[in-house]
């Protein structure tokens, strides 16, 4: 199972209180540990996944493993943190200069749509966060239905989108790029991601209700 490509340095942060790494060599050690947990996570779930078979997955002692992290628990957070990171990156990294309104969503859709593609393990994950840790599992909605929601202001403010309300309509629109990553990016990934989007585009911007004709 694919897990995350992710070039950028970790966000020390993911480590538990107080064991952030802080050499490079450290940091490397700690990436190799979120990535093997990407893998174990992603195949054998939260429950069935085990710390010695992560730090085997590393090519780590099991001693590197305590260095970084208190628990199973505490790597689990991390993984969700550092795939919520990981998420935000690559939609901002989508946005053109000058985009915005409904042509940055597509082109954050079409970023997305890409990112599960290469890093299908993150659907497993995430949902399981529902039950191993609901605070990280709110977090990571919350944080992208805000960012969502920041874009529509800066869209209502450019006169690119009309005003309304912006937190229900960033919720309804993660939850449409949620599904369509599910449906485009898990299950079967041989339509192009521009193809997926641009139907989404002509949703946002146009809506699905057929014009009315006005009585002759």
């Amino acid at each position: 199972m694919a897990t995350a490509k992710r070039p950028d340095p970790p966000d020390t942060r993911s480590a538990s209180p107080g064991k952030e790494p802080r050499t490079a060599r450290g940091r490397a050690t700690m990436r190799k540990l979120l990535d093997a947990a990407a893998k174990e996570f992603g195949d054998r779930g939260f429950y069935e996944a085990s710390i010695s078979d992560i730090t085997r997955r590393a090519g780590t002692a099991l001693g590197s493993f305590y260095t970084y992290f208190d628990s199973k628990e505490a790597i689990f957070s991390a993984l969700v943190q550092d795939m919520s990171q990981a998420v935000a990156r690559t939609a901002a990294a989508a946005v053109s200069p000058g985009s915005g309104g409904v042509d940055r969503e597509r082109e954050v859709l079409i970023a997305f749509l890409n990112f599960a593609r290469d890093n299908k393990a993150i659907y497993r994950i995430i949902d399981e966060a529902e039950f191993a840790d609901p605070a990280s599992y709110r977090a990571h909605y919350e944080g992208a239905a805000s960012r969502i929601a920041a874009r529509l202001d800066e869209g209502v403010a450019n006169h690119l989108v009309r005003p309304g309300d912006n937190e229900a309509r960033a919720w309804a629109i993660m939850g449409m790029n949620v599904f369509l990553g599910l449906r485009y990016g898990i299950w079967e990934d041989s339509r192009p991601s521009e193809e997926i989007a641009a139907a989404t585009e002509d949703l946002l911007r146009n809506g699905i209700a057929a014009p009315t004709t006005e009585p002759s």
